[in-house]
């Protein structure tokens, strides 16, 4: 099985964030352990270094953390098609919506994320963290 874990899912167990850490870090913990597929789009790799930089404040640990997450997960590119089918969505977010393209184009099985709400006109699935742990 092939998952995109959403931002918001990797910043919960990077910065420990309760109480959403325990079920976050589970899906994580299953990529680690190569039960599941587990990417995260490269589009996120910046957010999640400037999100870190700016919580740790330490540029290195920020580093530090991607370094641990590329020990976890895969990145799934972002591609020019990706940008497009973004564009013409009817997602609300063109964040969400990339993530949504790439998954699509990638053939994710299921999208992990925190506002699954947000990805009602994905054609990718999109479940919160116990919801698939609940699979």
């Amino acid at each position: 099985m092939k998952i995109m874990i959403d931002t918001n899912v990797v910043l919960d167990v990077l910065l420990r964030r309760e109480p959403f850490f325990q079920a976050s870090y589970e899906v994580m913990k299953r990529s680690a352990l190569e039960q599941v597929e587990g990417f995260v789009s490269a589009t996120a790799a910046t957010d999640i270094y400037y999100l870190l930089r700016r919580a740790l404040k330490d540029d290195q640990a920020a580093k530090d953390g991607l370094e641990r997450l590329l020990q976890l997960v895969g990145f799934a590119d972002a591609l020019g098609e990706d940008v497009h089918a973004a564009i013409a969505s009817n997602m609300a977010d063109f964040e969400d919506a990339l993530v949504s393209a790439i998954a699509a184009r990638c053939h994710m099985d299921y999208i992990v994320t925190r506002n699954a709400k947000d990805f009602r006109d994905s054609p990718v699935k999109a479940l919160e963290p116990q919801a698939f742990l609940n699979l």
